[in-house]
């Protein structure tokens, strides 16, 4: 019998849109990740203060979050994976493993997360990652069911390791859109899902998915760009934005939350956001 997810969900979403934070690239081991991230209980503290609607991170962050007095301080959204696949080489053998694989969301549930969050990896001549994503995937939703927890499936198309020195966004939606049909299939309560390459077929993404789609950010890029792309992309439907490097890595994170729940919440303009970034 699955327990409804609902109670969770309404922590996560405000009028069904939300801006989550991803904070939890330390267990992708992964250098470039870092710089911004070195001092993690001050970036807690500044995201707090910012206060976008959720912060997503692993469960030897999380306390950091949950050990905050604030009522209303934001949701938490805990990563249950990890693997290899953002390393700029290609290992002899990829993998991705759940961090508890006997009791999946025991560390969400202990730490009152509102979400969980696991990768659907789709790598060129890599079936076995696949695989192991699948199985990730499946024994999490079970358990999820169990304990009406939300399910994130973070479903990741990427590039071939030689073709930009590291495993990157494809961007194809003619392979996006049935990866994120899967993720629908295997019981996604929500969708963190890559940007088209076109900002105008996110549509066919959502349609895919049938539960609410947030995207995913990517690699730091130029932040009046991302700006314009996010407008174009909530502009299709999707309800909300997982940004991690174009937030921390930047040198006012507080602003970038600011224009970014503007941006969702009251559906401003790229350039206007971009204003109330230069403004804040």
């Amino acid at each position: 019998m699955r327990i409804s997810p609902k109670a969770r969900m309404n922590r996560l979403f405000r009028n069904g849109r939300c801006l989550d934070v991803a904070i939890d690239h330390g267990v992708c081991n992964e250098p470039t990740f870092m710089p911004g991230l070195e001092d993690i209980g001050g970036v807690v503290d500044q995201l707090i203060a910012a206060g976008p609607d959720a912060i997503q991170m692993n469960y030897g962050q999380a306390d950091l979050l949950q050990s905050r007095p604030e009522r209303d301080k934001p949701a938490l959204v805990m990563r249950l994976d990890m693997g290899n696949p953002y390393n700029d080489r290609r290992h002899r053998a990829m993998w991705a493993e759940l961090q508890n694989r006997d009791e999946p969301i025991i560390g969400a549930l202990e730490m009152d997360a509102a979400c969980a969050v696991v990768n659907l990896f789709m790598l060129p001549d890599e079936p076995e990652l696949f695989r192991q994503c699948v199985a990730n995937i499946a024994a999490t939703r079970a358990a999820c069911s169990r304990y009406g927890m939300p399910l994130m499936i973070e479903p990741l198309v990427m590039l071939p390791n030689d073709v930009r020195g590291g495993y990157q966004v494809d961007g194809d939606v003619e392979k996006i859109v049935p990866l994120v049909r899967l993720a629908a299939e295997m019981g996604a309560d929500i969708i963190k899902a890559d940007p088209t390459g076109d900002p105008a077929d996110f549509h066919r993404v959502i349609e895919a998915a049938r539960v609410p789609v947030l995207v995913r950010g990517g690699g730091k890029e130029d932040l009046r760009a991302v700006f314009g792309k996010s407008a174009a992309l909530l502009a299709q439907g999707a309800q909300g934005l997982v940004y991690g490097r174009n937030i921390y890595q930047h040198e006012n994170p507080k602003r970038v939350v600011a224009a970014l729940m503007a941006m969702i919440h009251r559906g401003v303009s790229g350039d206007e956001a971009w204003e109330i970034y230069r403004s804040g």
